[in-house]
C-alpha cells in the first residue's frame, strides 16, 4: 500500500499558504510545515509564520514546536515529520484517497482489538510492547512503545497472519517507493517574485520585526543559535550590534532573501518528478491552480478519479 504524499513548495514570498489551505481541504488532508523558521516559539513575524485565522480550521504540523533556544536540523526534522506523518495516517481512513490496496492481509478483528486497547490501559503501553517485542523484535525497535496504534496494528498483523508486519513492510519497500507522491513547485516570473519579497520585508519590520527581535536578544537569544541564522534576524541582530545602519540591514534582508529564493528555484530545478506550476500561466488563479494539482493527484492514483 502507498501512502499518499503532496508535497507543495516553491520560493519564499511565492504565495504558498493560501494555496496549501486550499488544497489540504480539498483532500481531506493536514500540513506539516517543512519551514526550519516556523518551526520555533515567538518568532512570528520574521518567519512570516502563518496565523490560527489563516489555518482556516486545518491541522498544521511542526509549527510552534521549539524553543528558540533549541537547535533544529535536518535530522529532527526527518523525525518530527515521520512522527506527524504517522499520526496524520493513523487518523485517516486512507483507501478513500488512494487505490489498488491489498486489504486481504488486515481484515480487522474488533474482540482482539479491544482486548488490547484494555490490556493497554490497564498494564500500560510497555506491557504491549514487550507483547510485540516477543513476536516481532524489528517492529518492537521501530516503534515507540508510547505509539500504541502502531504496536496494536504490528500485534493484530502478526495475529491474522501468523507473520511479521516488519517482514511485510521490507518486501513492499522492495518492490514499491512508500509514498503515492506529488511534488508541486509553486513559482512566479522573478521581477514579481523580487517584488513580493521587497513588500514581504517592508511588512514584517511596519509590524514589529525589531520587537520581536528585540524580546527574543532579552530572552537569552544570540547570533550563535541556529534560531537567530535565519533571515530576518540575523541582519536586524547585525543592526542592534551596531554593524549596520538600519537602512543597510533592510537593504541586505531584502537583497539576501532574494539570493535565497533563487536558490531555492536552482534546488527545485535539480529535483525528480517536480510538477512545475507557474503562476502566470493560470493567471494568478489559485482555484485554477487548485483544479491543475487535484487532476495531477488524480492521474497518480493519490486521489480516486472522478
Amino acid at each position: 500500500m502507498k501512502k499518499p504524499l503532496i508535497v507543495l513548495t516553491g520560493p519564499t514570498a511565492v504565495g504558498k499558504t493560501k494555496l496549501s489551505i486550499a488544497l489540504a481541504k480539498a483532500v481531506n488532508g493536514e500540513i506539516i510545515s517543512a519551514d526550519s523558521m516556523q518551526v520555533y516559539r515567538h518568532m512570528d513575524i520574521g518567519s512570516a509564520k502563518i496565523t490560527p485565522e489563516e489555518m482556516d480550521g486545518v491541522p498544521h504540523h511542526l509549527v510552534d514546536v521549539l524553543e528558540p533556544t533549541e537547535d533544529f536540523n535536518i535530522v529532527l526534522f526527518q523525525q518530527m515529520a515521520k512522527d506527524a506523518m504517522d499520526k496524520i495516517y493513523d487518523k485517516f481512513y486512507i483507501q478513500s484517497v488512494t487505490r489498488d490496496i491489498d486489504f486481504t492481509s488486515s481484515d480487522q478483528d474488533e474482540h482482539y482489538r479491544r482486548e488490547l486497547e484494555e490490556l493497554a490501559e490497564q498494564k500500560g503501553p510497555a506491557f504491549l510492547h514487550d507483547m510485540l517485542a516477543k513476536v516481532d523484535p524489528k517492529s518492537a525497535e521501530d516503534i515507540h512503545e508510547n505509539n500504541v496504534k502502531r504496536v496494536i496494528r504490528a500485534l493484530e498483523f502478526y495475529k491474522q497472519n501468523g507473520t511479521r508486519i516488519s517482514e511485510h513492510n521490507e518486501e513492499q519497500k522492495e518492490h514499491t517507493s512508500p509514498y503515492a507522491l506529488a511534488y508541486f513547485v509553486l513559482n512566479a516570473p522573478r521581477p514579481l517574485l523580487y517584488e513580493r519579497i521587497d513588500t514581504r520585508v517592508d511588512e514584517m519590520l511596519k509590524n514589529g520585526l525589531t520587537e520581536e527581535v528585540k524580546k527574543l536578544r532579552e530572552m537569552g537569544c544570540h547570533r550563535g543559535m541556529v534560531s537567530m541564522q535565519g533571515l530576518g534576524y540575523k541582519e536586524i541582530l547585525d543592526w542592534m550590534d551596531g554593524n549596520y545602519s538600519y537602512e543597510e540591514a533592510v537593504r541586505v534582508l531584502k537583497r539576501d532573501t532574494r539570493h535565497f529564493a533563487k536558490r531555492q528555484l536552482t534546488w527545485f530545478r535539480r529535483e525528480g518528478e517536480v510538477t512545475w506550476v507557474d503562476k502566470d500561466n493560470f493567471d494568478y488563479d489559485d482555484s485554477r491552480i487548485l483544479s491543475y494539482m487535484l487532476s495531477v493527484c488524480r492521474e497518480k492514483g493519490i486521489l480516486p478519479a472522478k
